[in-house]
């Protein structure tokens, strides 16, 4: 506690003392600091050590250095700023030493030591809570790149860097993260000693005592860890990766070179490797003129580099026949047409291309089951509304178990009021067993309300119901039962009720749509909300304590409510409830009683 009060005594004859003839306000304030800072100091002084007792105490400390830097700021007084700042930075730094001692797996009370340390730039403080975490979280390469990226970026020591990326790399020799940006630090040190030299050379300094490496300039380092790691990383993500870096220096034409031949030397038969080399094509071959270019110009020139990128895969497609390289063509092409452009022409060749690509992997049996909807939506967009009927049929042929297949076919045939729609729905069925069709009959019966007579929605309805899963069937009910009161009415809706309640499986939904449709009614009776209750409870009674209370409460409110009732209810309730959901009743029931609920 010494070293508290010193600091506090600081304080009380500094920063604050100043604004005493004032009023006196800032003895008291100065006064609250210091209780406020005493009953944080011996909570973390217990036995029994608790972290957020440290994090409040911490996170007081930061705000009274806000709130001093503030003052200080807005009147202009630097009195004693050195002893009372670095005096409470100084306990922040020990509370966080003690935290992170205590709690050492906690990654985040580690990582807000390294925020303050670079919030109140204590750089050598800092080394030490990177070396420390380091050696306790040497498991997360996230770290290591976090402290290499400080060191280089903020202490510019690019040794150190180097130095912590290859100790990393001994804990992750596989990790790509790391080699990439061990990668970056590399070209930007070579960066970096470039524009040195450039500027000495300009000065027409003499560069005999600074020893620039040609190597180094050149990115030879990087291009030895980008050889190292191509032999342990593989896959086309990672040279890709690699290569997206070294294009933001303009001295590692070679380097990116290199990396290029060795994508297509030993992943030729990758889609994502054919995807860029085609994609690179738009980036290929700009105007080199000089003078001004017309707006047909810039179209025709597009439209070179969109035929070169197609041509490359058109290659790609003959080379590796696959739905996953049919689909990057696919995407590429989509990707174009929804580009704005205020060219007509150019719009429409791009439609065209895309059209002619979707027929060509439909054609070879190749276009993936998720593209056949883009596909329908773009020809429905076009007006081509026969061509799109074809390819909801095919599409159907090909995936007849798909029921999202049968799904989009029927919104065309709806979409474009095609006569066929109820038999393609049988078709549909015949294909389709029971499980997974809750969606088609949704769709059949919302298309049937709207097109043909109740009798025959009704009987879709009932069909339904046996048709689907039990699980699925449960949406139908509640579906049926609000259909039958739109169209019939209560009586309607009341013999649907009465014909479906005893149909197991039920929601609770399905009751609460019930009660509320009988609550609408201008006689509202009791004896049926207490039978809808009753009926409920008995299904999930065990599982819904909300359920009970909205009973009790109606038996209060109800003109025609017992109220002598609750307490039987609730007794009830306490028995048939489960775990937690008794504890949950027990609590709101009495703040009912209590009219708090």
């Amino acid at each position: 506690m010494q070293s508290y009060s010193l600091s506090r005594s600081a304080l009380r004859h500094g920063d604050l003392q100043h604004r005493q003839p004032a009023s006196g306000t800032a003895v008291v304030t100065a006064r609250a600091v210091l209780r406020k800072a005493s009953a944080l100091e011996y909570k973390i002084q217990r036995r029994a050590l608790r972290k957020e007792d440290f994090v409040n105490y911490i996170q007081y400390e930061i705000n009274l250095l806000e709130l001093i830097k503030k003052r200080r700021a807005r009147i202009g007084y630097s009195f004693k700023k050195e002893e009372i700042e670095s005096s409470i930075v100084h306990r922040v730094h020990s509370l966080f030493k003690r935290a992170t001692g205590k709690w050492k797996e906690d990654v985040q009370l580690w990582l807000s030591h390294v925020a303050f340390c670079k919030q109140w730039n204590a750089k050598h403080q800092l080394s030490k809570v990177f070396s420390t975490m380091l050696a306790i979280h040497s498991n997360k390469p996230a770290l290591w790149i976090m402290a290499a990226k400080w060191e280089m970026e903020t202490r510019l020591s690019s040794e150190s860097a180097r130095h912590l990326f290859l100790r990393a790399l001994r804990f992750h020799p596989e990790c790509p993260k790391l080699y990439q940006e061990y990668f970056r630090m590399e070209l930007m040190n070579a960066e970096k000693q470039r524009k040195e030299k450039k500027e000495f050379e300009q000065a027409k300094m003499d560069l005999g005592e600074f020893n620039y490496s040609e190597e180094i300039l050149n990115g030879e380092l990087a291009r030895i860890i980008y050889r190292d790691a191509a032999q342990k990383i593989k896959g086309v993500e990672f040279h890709l990766a690699v290569l997206s870096i070294a294009k933001l220096f303009d001295f590692t034409q070679d380097l990116q070179k290199e990396i290029l031949e060795s994508l297509q030397t030993e992943y030729a038969d990758d889609p994502l490797m054919w995807d860029y080399m085609a994609r690179r094509e738009l980036d290929l071959g700009s105007l080199k003129s000089t003078e001004p270019t017309t707006k047909q110009m810039k179209v025709s020139e597009m439209t070179q580099r969109e035929e070169r990128c197609c041509a490359v895969f058109e290659e790609a497609v003959t080379a590796i026949p696959t739905e996953d390289m049919w689909k990057c063509y696919i995407t590429f092409c989509l990707e174009r047409c929804n580009r704005k452009t205020n060219s007509e022409e150019l719009k429409q060749k791009r439609l065209e291309r895309t059209l002619s690509v979707f027929s060509k992997a439909h054609e070879s049996s190749l276009l993936p089951e998720s593209l056949y909807k883009q596909w329908l939506q773009l020809l429905l967009e076009s007006n081509l509304s026969e061509k799109a009927t074809e390819v909801a049929e095919a599409a159907t042929k090909r995936f007849s178990l798909s029921a999202e297949m049968w799904q989009m076919r029927l919104q065309v045939l709806i979409q474009l009021k095609n006569d066929n729609v109820t038999q393609c729905f049988e078709e549909a069925f015949k294909h389709l067993k029971s499980k997974g069709t809750l969606p088609l009959w949704a769709l059949w019966v919302e298309w049937s309300e709207g097109t043909n007579s109740k009798q025959d929605t009704e009987a879709l309805y009932q069909r339904s119901l046996n048709a689907t899963a039990p699980a699925e069937s449960v949406t139908m009910k509640e579906k049926y039962l609000d259909w039958a009161y739109r169209t019939g009415g209560y009586k309607k809706v009341k013999r649907v009720f009465t014909s479906l309640h005893e149909n197991r499986p039920l929601s609770l939904d399905f009751f609460r749509k019930m009660i509320q449709i009988e609550k609408e009614q201008e006689s509202c009776k009791m004896l049926h909300l207490r039978e809808y209750y009753e009926r409920a409870l008995r299904e999930f009674g065990s599982t819904d304590s909300d359920f009970w209370l909205d009973y009790i409460k109606e038996e209060l409110s109800h003109p025609q409510g017992k109220p002598e009732n609750c307490g039987s209810i609730h007794w009830r309730a306490v028995k048939m409830l489960q775990g937690d959901q008794v504890e949950d009743f027990i609590s709101k029931y009495t703040l009912l009683q209590t009219g708090h609920l």
